[in-house]
C-alpha cells in the first residue's frame, strides 16, 4: 500500500508556489496537490480557459491562486510573470517546471521550425524558468526548483525525437546546475522527477503527424500519482531525483544494461505502441503554436481512465533509502522488463 506523503514530515507552513504548464494535465493535478497542503499557487500556462479552472481547483483545495497568462519559451515574458506572482503571494519558494509542446512524428516528417518550437517550449522553458527562480531564490540563500522530467530522458523512442531530445537536455542541464550550486555552497535546491506514461490530455492536444490516435505506451498513471511525487520532491529536494513507475524504473535499468537490445524492441513495437486504433487527422494543428486550452478546460486528466492506475508502490521506494528502496526498484524494474520480454 503506497504510504501518504503527509506521513514522512509535518505540513510545511504556507508557500508560494510557482506552476508552469499549470492549465492541464500534471501541472493541474500539482496546483491541487499543493494548494491541498495550503500553498498559494501561481499558476502559468498559455490557456486562459485551462488556467480559470485551474485557479478553481486550488481554491476549492484550500490554497490561493494567481493565473498569468504566459509562454514559457519568452525569457522576458516569464522574468514578469514571477515579479507578478511574488507581488500578490510573496516570495517564491517552490518553482516547478512542466510546461512542455512537442510533435508526434518520425524525425524526418517534423519541419525545422516545428522541432525548433518544441525545442523552445519543452528545453529552453525550462532553462527560463529555473533562471527566473534562481534569480530570486539566490538573493534569499533558499529555494527549491523541481523539473518534470520523464523516464524518457534517459532513453529516446521513436516518433517522439523532439519530446526525447528536450527531456535529456533539461537532464544534463540540471546536472551542470546542481554542481554550481553546490561549488557556490548555496541553499537553493534542485532535484528532478522523473515520470512514466501518464494519463493527460496531451494525446489529444499535441500536434501528430500519425494516421491513428496517439496514447501514452502501457501501463499509464494518473497525473495524480506525478503530483505526489512532485510535491514530495519539492519537501524533500535532497535527492538528485525521483522515479515514478516501475515501467520508469525498467527503462533506466534497462538502458543501462541492453541499450541495443531495446533499440531493437522498440523499433518493433514502438509505433503500434503508442498509437490506438481510433483513426486521426494528421493535419489537425494542434497546440504547438496555439493553447488548445484557450476557449475549452481539458482539465488534468486525458482519455485514459479506464486503463490507469492512481498508484505506484515505485514511488513509495524511491521516496525511501538504503536496502529497502534499492531492492524495491530492482524488483519493481525487473518486473517490467520481464512484462515487456513476453510481449
Amino acid at each position: 500500500m503506497t504510504t501518504s506523503l503527509r506521513a514522512h514530515r509535518p505540513e510545511p507552513a504556507v508557500r508560494t508556489v510557482v506552476i508552469t504548464g499549470a492549465s492541464g494535465g500534471v501541472g493541474r493535478a500539482t496546483a491541487r496537490a499543493f494548494a491541498a497542503r495550503g500553498a498559494a499557487v501561481g499558476l502559468l500556462a498559455r490557456g486562459e480557459a485551462g488556467l480559470r479552472a485551474a485557479a478553481d481547483d486550488v481554491r476549492a483545495a484550500g490554497g490561493t491562486p494567481l493565473c498569468v497568462v504566459v509562454d514559457t519559451a519568452d525569457p522576458d515574458a516569464l522574468a514578469r510573470a514571477a515579479e507578478q506572482v511574488e507581488a500578490a503571494l510573496g516570495p517564491i519558494d517552490v518553482w516547478v517546471n512542466d510546461a512542455f509542446s512537442s510533435v508526434f512524428a518520425p524525425f524526418t516528417e517534423i519541419e525545422p521550425e516545428e522541432y525548433r518550437r518544441a525545442t523552445e517550449v519543452t528545453y529552453l522553458g525550462c532553462v527560463n524558468g529555473t533562471r527566473v527562480a534562481l534569480e530570486r531564490m539566490r538573493a534569499r540563500n533558499g529555494g527549491t526548483i523541481v523539473q518534470v522530467g520523464s523516464a524518457l530522458a534517459y532513453r529516446g523512442i521513436p516518433l517522439q525525437s523532439a519530446y526525447c531530445g528536450a527531456k535529456h537536455a533539461i537532464k544534463g542541464f540540471t546536472e551542470s546546475l546542481r554542481c554550481e550550486l553546490l561549488h557556490d555552497r548555496s541553499r537553493v535546491a534542485v532535484t528532478m522527477v522523473q515520470l512514466p506514461a501518464v494519463n493527460t490530455p496531451q494525446f489529444s492536444w499535441l500536434r501528430s503527424r500519425l494516421s491513428h490516435q496517439a496514447q501514452p505506451v502501457p501501463p499509464i498513471y494518473q497525473p495524480e500519482v506525478a503530483a505526489r511525487a512532485i510535491v514530495h520532491a519539492a519537501q524533500h529536494p535532497g535527492r538528485r531525483e525521483y522515479w515514478v513507475g516501475a515501467s520508469t524504473a525498467a527503462t533506466i535499468v534497462a538502458n543501462r544494461i541492453a541499450a541495443g537490445l531495446l533499440d531493437r524492441y522498440l523499433a518493433r513495437t514502438g509505433y503500434r505502441s503508442q498509437q490506438t486504433s481510433e483513426s486521426h487527422d494528421p493535419g489537425r494543428p494542434g497546440n504547438l503554436w496555439a493553447p488548445a486550452d484557450r476557449h475549452h478546460d481539458f482539465g488534468a486528466h486525458g482519455e485514459f481512465d479506464q486503463r490507469s492506475t492512481g498508484h505506484s508502490y515505485q514511488v513509495w521506494a524511491s521516496q525511501r533509502r538504503g536496502p529497502l528502496a534499492t531492492a524495491a526498484c530492482l524488483a519493481a524494474g525487473g518486473a517490467a522488463i520481464w512484462r515487456w520480454a513476453r510481449r
